[in-house]
């Protein structure tokens, strides 16, 4: 009789640890935000006279993004931090909380709200991330506290 409850003890551990392992797996989660800059994955934005570079990320999302270029349009002002636009079809989305949003972030809210952020602050929102700008330096400035037209091109 021992012996049988201790071999029964004994699977349902192994069951236990085996299950609870493959849990927090984060490859294995599709939901997990991958920081993996793209392969070509380079995109000029033009805001007025200015022209900055930024990087997008391996995912759906930003992959159906940069599918959908060129765009220009007119991207509105929010909270004096972020400007944002909604796009005329959803892309795929991965959405989570990132907790702090960086100045240059380039975010989807939702599965059709392209939003650039130009303040780093922290959030309670979820978005999916697209990719960031290289280099910021100028960025808020050329954004502006106002309504701002903007073109997204492939390098």
């Amino acid at each position: 009789m021992i012996k049988h409850s201790l071999l029964l003890f004994l699977a349902l551990t192994s069951i236990f640890i085996s299950a609870a392992s493959s849990c927090n797996k984060e490859d294995d989660n599709p939901n997990m935000e991958n920081n993996t800059p793209m392969t070509n994955g380079k995109i000029k934005i033009k805001v007025g006279s200015q022209t900055f570079t930024a990087t997008l990320l391996v995912n759906n999302s930003a992959k159906a993004f940069l599918e959908m270029l060129p765009l220009t349009f007119n991207m509105v002002e929010l909270n004096n931090k972020e400007k944002y636009y909604d796009l005329s079809s959803s892309l795929p989305t991965q959405s989570s909380n990132p907790g702090t949003i960086t100045n240059g972030d380039l975010m989807l809210y939702g599965s059709k709200t392209l939003v650039l952020f130009y303040k780093t602050f922290s959030t309670s929102y979820s978005y999916t991330k697209l990719g960031a700008v290289d280099d910021v330096t100028g960025w808020a400035s050329a954004l502006g506290s106002s309504n701002v037209i903007v073109t997204f091109e492939r390098e």
